[in-house]
C-alpha cells in the first residue's frame, strides 16, 4: 500500500496536468526544489550551529563534580 508503481506515478502526472496545465508544471517543479533545497539549508545550518553550541556547553565546569560531599547529619529526636 506504501509503494508507488509506475501506474501511480503516470495517474498522479495525469491529474497535475490537468490541474495545472502543462505551462505551469515546470515552474511549480522549479519552486518545489527550491522550497526542498531551502528546508535542506535550514537544517544544515542549524545541526552546524548546534555542533558549535556543543563544545562551548561542554567546557562549562560542572558545579555538581566541584561541590564539597554532603555529611551526614545525625537525627536527634526534638524534644
Amino acid at each position: 500500500m506504501g509503494e508507488f508503481s509506475i501506474s501511480h506515478i503516470l495517474i498522479l502526472t495525469l491529474i497535475l496536468l490537468l490541474f495545472f496545465g502543462p505551462s505551469r508544471l515546470p515552474a511549480l517543479g522549479q519552486s518545489l526544489g527550491k522550497a526542498i533545497r531551502g528546508f535542506k539549508d535550514g537544517l544544515n545550518e542549524a545541526n552546524a550551529d548546534a555542533r558549535e553550541a556543543k563544545p562551548a556547553l561542554d567546557e562549562t565546569p560542572n558545579a555538581t563534580a566541584s561541590a564539597e560531599p554532603v555529611k551526614d547529619a545525625k537525627k536527634e529526636p526534638h524534644s
